[in-house]
């Protein structure tokens, strides 16, 4: 356990930062997953998906060009369905 405020407080952010980004990491492949199982709501879920990608590059969580590719292979996968 850390001694000083200062880091007593880091360890307390990096709790709450860890959390936020588990979640939406977990979010993210809850709906990825969700496109798969659902096939006739793949476009009300990609548009969701898309949001909750942008947001969490924006915020950090992930990076922005792997929210871009996670977002042009799911928007792939879709349009072979549609087909």
């Amino acid at each position: 356990m850390p001694k000083s405020k200062s880091a007593q407080k880091r360890t307390r952010t990096d709790r709450k930062r860890a959390a936020r980004n588990n979640y939406v990491k977990r979010t993210i492949s809850t709906l990825s997953k969700d496109i798969r199982a659902n096939p006739e709501k793949s476009e009300e879920i990609l548009n969701e998906l898309y949001s909750k990608l942008d947001k969490a590059a924006q915020k950090g969580v992930i990076h922005k060009r792997t929210a871009a590719r996670r977002k042009a292979r799911l928007a792939s996968y879709v349009n072979s369905i549609e087909e």
